[in-house]
């Protein structure tokens, strides 16, 4: 049976991603490129970083890890200027395309427009399906560019505008950063499903899906974005926009469990301490009649610590990765 291309099922739904964006920092891919390496457990697939220098977006985008794509000078040093935007990618099932990799960039009548994003919008395949009958042409399976295709066809003046009216056709859940000619905004869905915080290094905002992209630049950590919250960042500083209505918050207790990195912080936490916390309330629920505590690497660690330490058993490391 014959492949189609861009089918459907080339490219599964998939949670877990990362992204960075900041603006207006010397340096800004090399400062991306560390932000990523961070964020390199939320997807080892595939990385892109898409960079403004006053005039030109400059744009790579590669498989395989960021060590693998990003550690030449003559790469970093091509994608010039002073903010960027910059997305891992979480490994699919088949062959990796290229065509995927995100950041997404399109050039629009107000001038060019990349973004990035992570999550899984429930509702992209009828989207897509009704934006190809309008005669809307797709060059990727993501979901990020439907989320393109609604900001294009937008009757709204401002790109600001623009990106809220689409975002309030799309559901489930994102959390979503976009590069422009003088801005970066980044966004969080109305349900708080996907993580996005709020970071600042001197002068310059920066936005990551975690803390850890923030401490390996030596940025501090400002805040977490807010449910349905939209951040814009341009020469006039940081504005707030709640364009939404607010819903119920679905945090994912999965970044707690196995997504996010254990020395980052989410919803006022820190991702060691809850997971060590789950395992001392596993060993009070259901304890084993075991000799010894063994992990399974690397998210299991914490977890088994604190089973061990509530248990009053041996903590060994039984399983290399």
């Amino acid at each position: 049976m014959a492949s189609i291309p861009f089918a459907d099922d080339d490219d599964k739904p998939r949670e877990e991603c990362g992204v960075f964006a900041l603006f207006d920092q010397d340096e800004a891919a090399a400062h991306t490129v560390l932000g990523l390496h961070a964020l390199q457990h939320r997807g080892q697939e595939a990385a892109g970083i898409v960079s403004f220098d006053g005039r030109h977006f400059h744009s790579h985008r590669a498989t395989g890890l960021i060590g693998d794509s990003f550690s030449r000078k003559s790469v970093v040093d091509q994608l010039g200027g002073r903010s960027a935007i910059g997305h891992t990618r979480y490994a699919t099932t088949g062959e990796s395309m290229l065509r995927n990799v995100q950041p997404l960039y399109a050039d629009f009548v107000f001038g060019g427009l990349a973004i990035a994003h992570n999550g899984n919008l429930t509702n992209a395949r009828v989207l897509r399906r009704e934006l190809v009958h309008r005669g809307c042409i797709f060059q990727s399976t993501t979901d990020t560019e439907v989320i393109v295709h609604l900001i294009a066809r937008s009757h709204k003046t401002s790109i600001i505008d623009r990106i809220v009216d689409a975002l309030g056709q799309v559901e489930g859940a994102y959390s979503l950063v976009a590069l422009m000619d003088d801005a970066i905004v980044g966004a969080r869905d109305p349900l708080g499903v996907r993580p996005l915080v709020l970071g600042r290094l001197g002068d310059t905002h920066i936005l990551a899906s975690e803390s850890c992209a923030l401490d390996i630049i030596g940025a501090e950590t400002v805040r977490e974005l807010e449910p349905g919250e939209v951040v814009v960042v341009d020469r006039d500083g940081l504005r707030s926009l709640h364009p939404f209505r607010e819903q119920a918050q679905r945090f994912c207790i999965f970044e707690y469990v196995y997504f996010a990195r254990p020395d980052s912080v989410m919803e006022g936490r820190g991702v060691y301490e809850v997971r060590k916390r789950i395992g001392m309330e596993l060993a009070r629920e259901a304890p084993a009649d075991a000799d010894v505590v063994v992990p399974v690497p690397d998210s299991g660690v914490p977890a088994a610590i604190g089973y061990a330490e509530e248990a009053g058993k041996p903590f060994e490391l039984g399983i290399i990765r």
